[in-house]
């Protein structure tokens, strides 16, 4: 037993040595393969640059409805929560006393104006004196304005709603005394829809920088398209447009107020919903925009690694300032022309050689073209 120990040994040594020998000879014998990277090539163009910011929708025109007279409700002709059309009867007050009101400024009317349809031909005939005709005309007119307001405060005993739009919960209910300027409830006008958001200032500020460097074109008239995201994540089928941006900073917030109004006919824009806005209108001029899966941020800053003529893989140092999309803005490191890593850049190393190959979206697409070309080949 103890001869074939040592014999055992040396038979897998020598058999380890061999595989090891032949490892490094065929090592040896393949040629260095380049490793499969894909590139993005860098184009200088222009570029639309949408601004995106969390907005809240609001009624545009959220109106208080307040009782006008005092009286006691007598009903409520609305369903809370309803949609109601501008003059439409929400509630109905007591009219009694003011009916009495009406009647009592009427017989008082009647009564100047007979006096005054008597006492006007006397005067033409020199038959009364100028200060009797000036007391009927006078009282003549008193009671005609009385008469007026008289009729004016019976018909605010009709409580109707100034806008079209959806009501609100009511704040008295049937049989309470409500005073003149007594807030019943309130009426938010829907269509259109104002969306209102906020504009950090730096970033305003930058936008306007990048303007006076010749680097960004505002709109020609200064009016900006606007398009929003429900909280489904579905794009809003209308196009709005931006119709107010502050002209100063809010002190407490650091930022400035703006406003979008959107067609709401269908009503799928509810106030109070919060909803992501997007403002179309700036365009980046000659930009050079990157993928961001291309650079590498260091310590030092930000470096890709571009590929040259020869597939030989170099690093390039840049500066980037804005995050825009999937992309960033390159101020400074890129002319347009060059070919960056996009994939495959871990076995990338600076001096080796790469070989190009499609990107995986393109494979994608290549291949989802294959498929269909088969499908439609086969009808």
């Amino acid at each position: 037993m103890k001869l074939y120990v040592p014999f055992l040994a040396l038979f897998l040594a020598s058999t380890f040595l061999l595989v090891a020998c032949q490892e490094k000879k065929d090592a040896q014998s393949r040629p260095n393969m380049a490793p499969p990277v894909a590139v993005h090539e860098v184009k200088a163009q222009d570029f639309p640059w949408p601004a995106e910011f969390q907005a809240q929708a609001s009624g545009s025109r959220a109106v208080e409805v307040r009782a006008r007279v005092q009286a006691i409700i007598e009903k409520r002709l609305y369903e809370e929560g309803d949609y109601v059309k501008e003059g439409q009867l929400l509630f109905q007050l007591e009219r009694d006393q003011y009916e009495a009101q009406v009647q009592q400024a009427q017989a008082q009317y009647n009564n100047a104006e007979r006096e005054w349809k008597r006492v006007q031909p006397l005067y033409e005939k020199n038959a009364v004196s100028q200060k009797e005709r000036d007391n009927a005309r006078a009282s003549y007119d008193t009671s005609r304005a009385a008469l007026r307001l008289a009729k004016i405060n019976l018909d605010y005993c009709q409580v109707v709603s100034p806008v079209s739009g959806y009501s609100s919960k009511e704040n008295f209910t049937v049989g309470n005394l409500v005073s003149n300027n007594s807030l019943l409830t309130y009426v938010n006008q829907t269509d259109p829809m104002h969306i209102d958001f906020a504009i950090a200032a730096p970033e305003r500020m930058r936008r306007q920088q990048l303007a006076a460097e010749g680097r960004l074109i505002f709109p020609k008239d200064g009016k900006y398209n606007a398009r929003i995201r429900l909280l489904d994540g579905k794009m809003y089928p209308g196009q709005g447009s931006v119709t107010f941006i502050d002209s100063q900073v809010q002190a407490t917030t650091g930022v400035i107020k703006a406003r979008a109004v959107f067609d709401n006919s269908k009503g799928a824009i509810m106030p109070g919903q919060y909803v992501r806005i997007y403002m179309d209108g700036d365009i980046l001029k000659d930009a050079i925009l990157i993928p961001q899966q291309c650079v590498t941020i260091t310590q030092k800053g930000a470096i890709v690694m571009g590929v040259d003529k020869d597939n030989v893989v170099y690093p390039l140092p840049i500066k980037i300032s804005e995050s825009i999309g999937k992309n960033y803005l390159v101020d400074a490191g890129l002319k347009g022309g060059e070919r960056l890593i996009t994939e495959g850049l871990i076995k990338a190393r600076p001096g080796s050689k790469v070989t190009i190959t499609p990107t995986l979206a393109e494979q994608q697409a290549a291949k989802a073209k294959k498929d269909a070309a088969k499908a439609n080949s086969g009808k």
